[in-house]
């Protein structure tokens, strides 16, 4: 196994898209990608269920990458899927299957994190000045950002993308200006929420980073439309040709692969009406995408710049969480972990650390008030985007905190697909014992924990002069010893 690769999968509406890149003097090289177009949106029914042809032809795709996925770490490997994965409402069966054929798991990202992992994928493959506007029209949805450097100032995803649009305003490759009219009206009505934040924010260039917009900047370019770039001029006299024609298939446009064909259209009118309402003068292409993202991520991580953290930080001090107290929480997590992580089994990556993240915002529900503070916690954290987190890894987050106090009503656990049940309830565990323990908020309180584990039963050993000297505190951790008890978990106190 070549320690030294590391692979990057999206799984989107339109396309599935593989990079493979080899970790050389600390920088991501890219020797492979792979490109296979699955339609996985085509024939999305009125209950949004993908249909079995569209579920089937992810499926064989994911196993031709499987082969190419055997020989690289696990753990240096993400797939991430998009905008019909989260809307689909059989994703999690596709999910299911597809982890089995990859022998890992499915990353479900939302649109702002596909969106700022769009962004670092331009920002890391392409040289940019100042503030930059990147568009991505992906199958089911369209993203925007603009930023400055690799700090992305706006992120945005609005539900309008080429597979989508044709199948809602394109039925069956039928063409004509009401239809093309409607289609632009429909995705400046998505863009209505953003465009005044957009203008103001300004940009001096800007760059589109997919599939679809490559494909119209080389018909462009070399129809002689363009001598260079997207330019709104160049799409009024695109959209005119187009319009000549009465079925999508007729089409015949230098540079205009057949695979593109059938979305193209959809694809010129959302740019029409993106140059139109934002407005741009031109547009240029860019390689980076949302796969580069996910990519470059490792790189940010191996040096230690891991963007969940900032999250964390930048949430803690929003809602102005007592950061003495989160710490202290947060110290008696991590050392009862590490003393039952042998025991227990559990794996460092990612269970050490969204632990961590959820000592540091367990109160983070105080900002509602303090009554059901855990049920408020985990709202919080279920619903703001948290940068860098996917979407199992922020139920995992807002499920450990749910649960970080009072009766364990674990009816109320979300299914967490790609993680192992046993392995959140000790983590739960664990964070409640760190909650109980540190109740009086006082720094230096804590004799150092001594734990071991047989199965679900948990020993802690604690000094018989320091339970005598803390009764109060005593009191707390029986009542947790009673809650675990109504879960058939044994916890018993010994002491030294």
């Amino acid at each position: 196994m070549d320690t030294s690769l590391y692979a990057a999968v999206d799984l989107g509406s339109n396309s599935f898209h593989m990079v493979i890149a080899r970790l050389t003097d600390g920088r991501m090289q890219i020797i492979d990608r792979i490109k296979e177009r699955v339609r996985l949106a085509e024939g999305m029914d009125e209950g949004r269920n993908m249909s079995p042809q569209a579920m089937a032809r992810g499926l064989d795709c994911l196993a031709l990458f499987a082969e190419r996925l055997t020989n690289i770490k696990p753990d240096q490997i993400r797939i991430a899927g998009t905008y019909t994965l989260r809307r689909a409402s059989n994703a999690r069966d596709f999910v299911r299957e597809a982890a089995k054929v990859l022998n890992h798991p499915i990353e479900i990202i939302s649109g702002q994190e596909e969106a700022r992992l769009i962004y670092q994928g331009v920002a890391h493959t392409q040289h940019l000045e100042g503030r930059v506007l990147v568009v991505d029209i992906g199958g089911g949805s369209t993203e925007l950002i603009i930023g400055e450097g690799f700090s992305p100032l706006a992120l945005t995803s609005r539900k309008m993308g080429c597979v989508s649009f044709t199948q809602q305003f394109f039925p069956a490759g039928r063409l004509g200006p009401s239809q093309f009219e409607a289609a632009v009206l429909a995705a400046r009505h998505q863009l209505d929420p953003v465009r005044e934040q957009y203008r103001t924010l300004g940009w001096q260039s800007c760059l589109g980073s997919s599939g679809s917009i490559r494909t119209v900047h080389d018909v462009l370019v070399q129809e002689g439309l363009t001598e260079g770039g997207i330019t709104r001029e160049a799409l009024a006299r695109l959209s005119g040709r187009i319009l000549g024609h009465k079925k999508v298939s007729a089409l015949r446009f230098d540079g205009l692969p057949s695979e593109r064909q059938e979305v193209f259209v959809a694809a010129v009118a959302i740019l029409t009406a993106l140059f139109d309402a934002l407005p741009i003068e031109r547009m240029d292409y860019s390689d980076g995408a949302l796969r580069e993202g996910l990519l470059y991520e490792f790189e940010e991580r191996l040096q230690h710049h891991d963007i969940r953290e900032r999250t964390a930080l930048a949430l803690a001090s929003h809602y102005r969480i007592d950061g003495r107290q989160a710490a202290r929480v947060e110290a008696s997590a991590l050392a009862l972990f590490d003393l039952l992580a042998p025991d227990w089994q559990l794996e460092a990556d990612p269970y050490r650390a969204i632990l961590r993240w959820a000592a540091q915002l367990h109160e983070i529900g105080l900002a509602i008030n303090y009554g059901g503070i855990h049920r408020h916690s985990a709202y919080i954290l279920a619903n703001t985007d948290l940068p860098g987190f996917n979407q199992d890894d922020q139920s995992l987050l807002a499920a450990l905190v749910r649960f970080h106090r009072k009766s364990l009503k674990l009816g109320d656990l979300p299914p967490l697909p790609n993680h192992d049940q046993q392995a959140v309830l000790r983590c739960i565990r664990i964070l409640r014992l760190a909650v109980a323990a540190n109740h009086r908020r006082l720094d230096g309180l804590l004799p150092p924990w001594q734990a071991r584990a047989r199965g679900e039963g948990l020993t802690l050993t604690l000094p018989a002069p320091w339970c005598e000297e803390n009764r109060l505190l005593m009191q707390n951790l029986e009542k947790e010893q009673a809650y675990c008890a109504e879960q058939g978990w044994r916890l018993d106190f010994q002491l030294s």
